[in-house]
């Protein structure tokens, strides 16, 4: 919700809204597992039909485009991770697995991690608490049995939280979060200047397929960069993640990344880094647990 006239608001409550959700303590390890030098964290977020539901559409055109996610470009995904033997973490709204229960089943299965990411894609920004709750633990009771144990990361649908979100994740016991954008390397939340002992795991609008590559009508947006030009973006993240021993993090769309020209991208990636010399390829709730232990703060969601 935009402020009509932001200049108005009293600095008692931009204080409160600044230090709500705010960046704690750094949890960039000492070292990663087996001596590797840096982190590699791939994920993928499975909006398929509900990116167009959750936005309030109905469209059929754009229904069939999400189930071009599911029925082409994730499995060209997992045929490419597969291969190159590399685990990755899958957000899923929790209406795709209703529609398909046998997918997510299918991730754990090949290895994989699924997180939460709403229940059908839907902006918790424009959600009261009640709400937002709600379907936070509505998508948490979908997701559990088909993960076959509770669900152990969120990322919020659009990157869009509420005020009340993390204090949501906290509440369910979760691990970590994957919304946020506060650093490049892992740290804790703090909500209302009290630690959490979430781990955040940050993610970057220039880390993300759809920012360059996805075609949208309303808000009006373009593929405006070419594959090779977006690829070079992100090798350049990577190698420069590798060289300060910390994490690439990338966010991916099956039906973005899925198409014939594209999905070279993600294979191209992996080479890469494993060229680099001493890369972990995790899942995010590997690497979350993996500072958070280096970092001390204990156990959570598990």
């Amino acid at each position: 919700m935009q402020d009509a006239k932001p200049w108005m608001i009293p600095q008692d409550e931009l204080r409160s809204l600044i230090n709500r959700v705010r960046a704690g303590r750094t949890l960039q390890p000492a070292s990663w597992p087996d001596g590797a030098r840096f982190a590699v964290a791939l994920s993928f977020d499975c909006d398929h039909e509900s990116f167009e539901i959750g936005a309030g559409g109905r469209a059929i055109g754009r229904l069939a485009w999400g189930e071009f996610g599911r029925r082409v470009g994730l499995p060209r995904v997992l045929d490419v991770l597969r291969r190159h033997d590399v685990p990755a973490s899958f957000f899923m709204p929790a209406l795709c697995a209703v529609v398909d229960p046998d997918e997510t089943r299918g991730l754990i299965g090949a290895g994989h991690e699924v997180g939460m990411h709403g229940w059908v894609h839907e902006n918790n920004s424009l959600l009261d608490a009640a709400t937002e709750r709600e379907l936070m633990l509505r998508a948490h009771d979908v997701l559990t049995p088909l993960i076959g144990s509770p669900p152990v990361g969120f990322r919020s649908a659009n990157w869009d939280l509420s005020p009340n979100t993390i204090a949501i994740v906290a509440e369910m016991g979760l691990l970590y979060d994957s919304s946020l954008m506060a650093d490049e390397v892992p740290y804790e939340l703090l909500l209302d200047g009290r630690p959490t002992g979430i781990v955040e795991i940050p993610v970057e609008w220039l880390r993300d397929d759809a920012v360059y590559m996805m075609f949208n009508r309303t808000p009006a947006t373009r593929p405006w960069m070419t594959p090779d030009d977006v690829y070079s973006i992100f090798k350049r993240e990577l190698e420069t993640a590798a060289a300060e021993g910390s994490v690439f993090q990338l966010v991916m769309h099956p039906f973005v990344i899925g198409y014939r020209s594209r999905i070279w991208i993600l294979e191209a990636l992996i080479a890469a880094a494993k060229d680099l010399g001493g890369a972990w390829f995790a899942t995010h709730a590997d690497i979350a647990r993996w500072v958070r232990d280096a970092g001390g703060l204990g156990s959570r969601g598990e």
